[in-house]
């Protein structure tokens, strides 16, 4: 048995380090690609250049796209893919249910509603951000505070469930309401541009403002991982085992919402990430959060950097990331169902 565990936790850690080499391979290949061509030469003496502080003759468009442009928007992908498929994994634990996605208490449509009305304000890049970032953790706020108020016993879960739904389709409204009276030459399509999710115009201080929050939501998550488990159980047992559930349920929701709002308010509402990727990350290591949190990172982080490379190269246009997300994850979710009904069939 000791033998089997030591093998299964070598394998894991194997994996673990299979994917971020994904990743970083990803990274530079991501580097390379675009519509202006870096050469790996040309990539190792800019790095170089910076860090010894010598200048190597780069040429200055390279110089400009590769440190303006290119990095500061690989970054964000990976920042905020592995910020999505994190707190999608962290949700699906603690409402014990695989088909949960982390906007499910209403993150991602109160910081749409937030950045529609900065946009219809004309409040600029850092005000739509703020903005987006407050009603994001005002939303699933709420949805807590109506949670608390009208749910009792057992049917906590289920009612914090439900008021995100009645949140998230309220603030949808708002959404629809503040794009109904917007400019219809200006402020309507930028609305509409923002909510379908873009890297497009991220700089180097929309990745450096990313990384407190991204730190912040991430830190808890990974010391907490351990009572995912737990909490698998159900309340009673990981009571009996010593968890304060209420306590773990809400650092994991303020968590996992911090990661959400501040990677909407950066690149607009990215859907789906945080639904499949747990569910990819599974296959790899297993359901056990010890490892799965860790592995959700990796493949989120690679995920969004590839479909972003698509995004940015596949047409002469840029395609939003919110609808190449959408179908990918539309025929997952459709073989999600599909698996979990012949499981139920077969049981």
């Amino acid at each position: 048995m000791e033998f089997f565990l030591r093998n299964k936790k070598e394998f894991e850690i194997s994996v673990l380090t299979l994917l971020a080499i994904v990743l970083i391979l990803t990274f530079f290949i991501s580097v390379y690609i675009g519509r202006y061509t870096i050469t790996p030469s040309q990539l190792i003496m800019a790095v170089a250049g910076k860090i010894t502080n010598v200048d190597y003759t780069l040429p200055d468009t390279a110089d400009t796209i590769l440190f303006k442009v290119r990095l500061p928007r690989i970054i964000a992908a990976i920042l905020i893919g592995a910020n999505l498929a994190t707190a999608g994994a962290a949700y699906q634990g603690m409402f014990k249910n695989p088909m949960v996605s982390p906007d499910i208490l209403g993150a991602s449509h109160g910081a749409g509603f937030g950045a529609a009305v900065a946009i219809l304000l004309s409040s600029g890049t850092a005000g739509i951000q703020m903005s987006s970032l407050l009603f994001g953790l005002g939303a699933v706020l709420l949805s807590y505070t109506i949670s608390k108020i009208v749910g009792h016993g057992d049917n906590t879960t289920l009612t914090m469930v439900l008021t995100g739904m009645v949140v998230s389709t309220m603030f949808a409204a708002f959404t629809s309401m503040t794009k109904y009276v917007a400019d219809t030459d200006e402020k309507l399509p930028a609305i509409t541009f923002w909510l379908m999710g873009s890297l497009a115009s991220i700089t180097r201080k929309d990745v450096l403002i990313l990384l407190i929050p991204t730190v912040l939501g991430m830190i808890p998550l990974l010391l907490l991982r351990w009572k995912l488990n737990v909490l698998a159980f159900g309340d009673e047992e990981a009571q009996a085992m010593g968890v304060d559930t209420k306590k773990v349920r809400s650092i994991i929701i303020f968590s996992s919402t911090l990661l959400v709002a501040s990677s909407v308010s950066i690149s607009g509402m990215i859907g789906w990430i945080g639904l499949i990727v747990p569910h990819i990350a599974r296959q790899f290591v297993g359901p056990n959060y010890k490892h799965l949190l860790f592995a959700s990172m990796l493949v989120g982080g690679s995920f969004l950097l590839i479909v972003d490379d698509v995004a940015r190269n596949a047409f002469s246009a840029e395609i939003p990331l919110g609808i190449l997300t959408a179908l990918l994850g539309a025929p997952f979710f459709l073989y999600l169902l599909l698996k979990e009904r012949r499981k139920a069939k077969w049981n």
